[in-house]
């Protein structure tokens, strides 16, 4: 079984990636806010069209995206230009995500976040990096430059949490490994999971719950 990672994963674990593409065109007359911007919304076009099926490293893809987006600034002339409506749904989506975290204790995950919003989880992605703030991969240490790392995965490493992973869902029972499946490969809401599995929202939540404590202490 191929192991697709959701696109909330592919999101959020790849926002060095845009770092990375951005100060690529610092110094060239435009705000390094705006370079971010523009590499968040090609980072979520790829997230969405990466097909992993076909064998290369999601970075190998997102990339020329990311790119793609970054230069777009410079030949329409100007910076990213955000509409009065998203940025309200932005304010709203960040104030949503405040209740959600004192409600949870701990930051909410894109999945969650969409789910209380009732939109899907590429839609709750670009509204969280309107409001998002910049990281420089330097910063200021009085007069010098301190170069910060990105840290990542060497290849090695990589495929071994993925066979890890292959493993604890191949463990598990059909229905268990299907609501897995479409809550974090397909990134589908509990709801929408619900209807899949003929369950209650309820339901998806507790097992959800059981199960991914479950995997959490096969893996360890």
């Amino acid at each position: 079984m191929v192991i697709f990672l959701s696109r909330e994963s592919l999101i959020n674990e790849n926002y060095g990636l845009v770092h990375a593409c951005a100060n690529k065109f610092r110094g060239r007359g435009v705000e390094y806010d705006d370079l971010f911007q523009a590499g968040c919304v090609g980072l979520v076009k790829a997230a969405d069209n990466f097909d992993a099926s076909r064998g290369f490293a999601f970075s190998t893809y997102a990339v020329p995206v990311i790119l793609g987006e970054i230069r777009r600034i410079f030949r329409d002339g100007g910076a990213v230009k955000i509409g009065r409506s998203l940025k309200e749904k932005s304010r709203h989506a960040m104030k949503i995500r405040e209740e959600l975290s004192t409600e949870l204790g701990r930051e909410p995950t894109v999945s969650e976040l969409a789910e209380k919003l009732g939109i899907d989880v590429s839609s709750a992605a670009e509204l969280i990096t309107v409001s998002m703030p910049t990281i420089s991969l330097t910063s200021g240490e009085e007069n010098n430059e301190v170069q910060l790392d990105i840290p990542t995965l060497p290849p090695e490493e990589e495929i071994s949490e993925r066979l890890s992973l292959k493993s604890v869902l191949d463990s598990l029972d059909e229905r268990d490994r299907q609501l897995i499946e479409l809550r974090y490969f397909r990134g589908l809401t509990q709801v929408n999971t619900a209807k899949e599995l003929g369950m209650s929202q309820v339901q998806v939540s507790r097992r959800e719950k059981v199960i991914l404590i479950k995997m959490r202490e096969s893996l360890l």
